[in-house]
């Protein structure tokens, strides 16, 4: 888990600035005929330059890596993240659209969003990104509930997932393209990064269920897996 501290140092190293970071998940890139490969790879890369470039935002002026089966990308600090809930996610999604029109293997994304305090790790240009909004936005677009709506609603190509100080600061405050009430919260669960503990893969700042808002475009809500039921109490019950 990444830690900020004085001064902008993020996990110890010096120099953290405070930016926008979206983490891009391929749905179905773990299994060999899901993501459909390196063209699924290729259209992410190029429905994100789409989107970046709708907001003014060239290719090769905001940062970007791969890590496994996602995509990191984290923002200057000038770019108004109205515009990247707003007018992005709208182009994202009409994007989107337009690649899968007539596809039988559809390119679906999951996408993590937040911000905060990051810095460079590692030595030189190539050193990858750190800090606690990296770590958030890619847990978000892996978590538990996310995927689950993704595997229940075949038909969604889109799913955004947003932080609560996210929401909270930016989404609600609304604007063009922005959809405030389409988005709902779920409670997502502590846990390692990739989940491998079998929790939603999410940090908590004390141990305890966070936070997260769902939304897909074009939709009034997101389709929600209904919440798992309380366990039943032990013994008889009190009469």
């Amino acid at each position: 888990m990444s830690s900020a501290g004085a001064n902008g140092t993020v996990d110890g190293v010096v120099g953290g600035i405070h930016r926008f970071v979206v983490f891009g998940g391929v749905c179905g890139s773990g299994s060999p005929d899901g993501a459909g490969g390196e063209p699924h790879r290729a259209a992410l890369h190029a429905a994100f330059d789409e989107a970046y470039g709708s907001i003014g935002v060239e290719p090769g002026t905001y940062h970007r890596e791969d890590r496994g089966d996602g995509v990191l990308a984290a923002l200057r600090p000038g770019v108004p993240p109205s515009l990247m809930v707003g007018r992005w996610i709208d182009t994202l999604h009409e994007s989107l659209r337009a690649h899968n029109a007539g596809r039988d293997r559809r390119l679906r994304l999951r996408i993590g969003m937040d911000a905060g305090l990051v810095a460079r790790g590692g030595q030189g240009e190539g050193g990858g990104l750190v800090g606690r909004a990296v770590d958030r936005a890619a847990r978000l677009c892996g978590s538990a509930p996310a995927r689950r709506i993704m595997a229940e609603a075949p038909d969604v190509d889109l799913l955004v997932v947003v932080s609560d100080w996210l929401y909270g600061n930016v989404v609600a405050e609304g604007g063009r393209y922005v959809e405030p009430a389409h988005y709902r919260p779920a409670r997502v669960r502590p846990g390692a990064a990739d989940g491998s503990d079998g929790s939603d893969g999410f940090d908590g700042n004390d141990g305890n269920d966070v936070t997260a808002w769902f939304h897909v475009p074009r939709r009034t809500a997101p389709p929600l897996p209904e919440p798992e039921p309380e366990p039943e109490p032990y013994g008889e019950p009190v009469a």
